[in-house]
């Protein structure tokens, strides 16, 4: 059981990786060789499908009790390439509508499930099994059920499988997409046959035990699958989120839930709601925004790094399937009056925009049980996990509790001037900048200083962008310690602080420094 744990924890917790660059005039071997990198999603994803056919307790020598995991590999094996075949000759991509790829999850849940509590040993669970059809069962009476299931796995919603048939769909011939499925398919069959052979082998000492210990493994499996289908329908269910707010309302806590720094509001520009979202390996960040209902919203999304979990993302109830690309990526609508919840194109990932009537009576920092946990990492695959409350709560603000308390020569800075230059300093401490907002003037170049020493995750990429339009003006790498940057905008107006944790500061360029009025502009921004 350990074994099986350690393997299943490394398929659903294992960063994925960016497959499309892999395949980019890869030869057959690197395509054997991305099936093997693949083959640990392989386990995670169908890992309980592979154990629920592979576990017997009538094996009689070790050919046997390894028999099942065989022909379900093949089963597979044949499954991806005949797929690959005809994807190559008829140039045409084996896609699933959102429903089905939900349903297909959902069933495929339930039957873990009651696969699992018949071989816990549940007698009383025996009378709701489904009634398969006659060649099925006479199939599986035979002892090639196995490899049935095999080769319907083959039409499992599947990020890698579908990039994969991409790959073929280019190779315009159905003799070369079917050998490039089969390249890839027989990468992943060493890890899954293993898997699956070593719990048939266990099987034969210990049946009793091992049939009922899977079989509970087989259920929580069961549920989490279910529970993705039921994340691409459109359905968020997240008990651990609500046993949290729970807890807290029992508890009388006021400590901010930790999906809380992951929700943002809409702002408004031009007439448009704009939201912004990464996606990478940790998943997508932030994963709960509020919009107001009529309004229409731009949700931007950059894609930072992309692998075969993050690079589609699935909307069910705005019918829309958008592969997600490397940089911005653009997603129009009008909500209505419904939230809508969203997912990875495997319903691991997820996320809800939450529609309301007035945006400006939303306050964040209240827990919401309604949201999905943010994705914890460094997996984007990885299922969410509610943190724990102790070790990720929210430091203090540096500005304290009321930031209406706060002087406006504190939060607000204006530049210094020498002559013809112009230079500021935003100072990092913990997760934020003091001051909040600096004001320069309208002038060719402003040195901006960040003392990021005692900054919290400092590294990484920093955006200086046009509040208004959301165009870039300035970037920089940061690194721990003093970072300076030659910042020279365009025109007058509001320039936003970015990076990957949301924004963090205010340059305010006005075309005469020395007049501006520090507090008219507190009241522009903190309101």
């Amino acid at each position: 059981m350990i074994i099986f744990a350690a393997i299943l924890l490394l398929g659903l917790k294992t960063s994925g990786f960016d497959m499309e660059a892999k395949l980019a005039n890869a030869s057959y071997a690197v395509l054997f060789v991305v099936g093997v990198l693949t083959s640990l999603h392989c386990v995670g994803m169908c890992g309980g499908i592979m154990l629920s056919q592979s576990l017997s307790n009538e094996n009689e020598n070790k050919f046997e009790a390894m028999k099942p995991a065989i022909l379900y590999n093949a089963g597979r094996v044949v499954s991806y390439t005949i797929l690959g075949g005809i994807v190559g000759a008829v140039g045409s991509v084996f896609s699933l509508s959102i429903f089905t790829k939900a349903t297909l999850q959902i069933v495929a849940g339930i039957f873990m499930v009651m696969m699992g509590f018949n071989m816990a040993g549940f007698n009383t669970f025996r009378r709701f099994q489904i009634k398969l059809p006659k060649f099925v069962c006479q199939t599986k009476s035979q002892g090639k059920g196995p490899f049935v299931i095999g080769v319907l796995n083959g039409f499992m919603p599947c990020g890698p499988l579908q990039t994969m048939q991409l790959f073929a769909l280019g190779t315009g011939s159905m003799i070369n997409g079917a050998l490039a499925m089969f390249m890839f398919s027989i990468g992943t069959v060493p890890l899954m046959l293993g898997f699956g052979a070593l719990s048939g082998l266990l099987s034969k000492s210990y049946t009793q035990k091992i049939l009922k210990s899977s079989g509970i493994l087989i259920i929580i499996l069961g549920v989490i699958m279910g529970n993705r289908g039921l994340a691409l329908a459109g359905v968020n269910i997240n008990p651990m989120t609500a046993l949290a707010a729970t807890t807290q309302s029992v508890l009388g806590s006021n400590s901010n839930n930790s999906s809380n720094s992951n929700v943002i509001k809409a702002t408004l520009q031009d007439g448009v709601q704009v939201i912004h979202m990464t996606a990478d390996n940790r998943g997508y960040t932030p994963n709960a925004f509020y919009v107001q209902k009529g309004i229409p919203v731009k949700w931007i999304i950059d894609g930072k790094q992309m692998n075969s979990c993050n690079n589609a993302i699935v909307v069910p109830s705005l019918n829309i399937q958008k592969k997600i690309t490397g940089g911005e990526n653009i997603i129009e609508f009008t909500p209505e009056d419904k939230d809508i919840n969203f997912s990875c194109w495997m319903g691991m990932i997820r996320g809800v925009i939450k529609v309301v009537d007035e945006i400006d009576t939303v306050d964040t920092s209240k827990v919401d049980s309604s949201i999905p946990p943010a994705s914890t990492g460094p997996s984007c695959c990885a299922v969410p996990i509610e943190e724990d409350a102790e070790t990720e709560s929210v430091e203090p603000s540096i500005y304290g509790n009321d930031i209406s308390q706060v002087s406006t020569e504190t939060l607000i800075h204006k530049a210094l001037v020498d002559g013809k230059d112009q230079s500021a300093v935003f100072k990092g401490i913990g997760y934020e900048l003091q001051p909040l907002i600096v004001v320069t003037g309208n002038r060719e170049t402003t040195k901006l200083t960040f003392d990021l020493s005692e900054f919290d995750n400092a590294e990484g990429e920093w955006l200086i962008v046009d509040a208004a339009t959301g165009d870039k003006s300035s970037s920089f790498i940061a690194e721990k310690g003093i970072n300076e940057v030659q910042f020279s905008p365009e025109k007058a107006g509001g320039y936003a602080i970015l990076n990957d944790k949301g924004l963090l500061g205010i340059i305010e360029v006005v075309d005469n420094l020395e007049d501006t009025d520090a507090e008219l502009i507190r009241t522009k921004y903190l309101r």
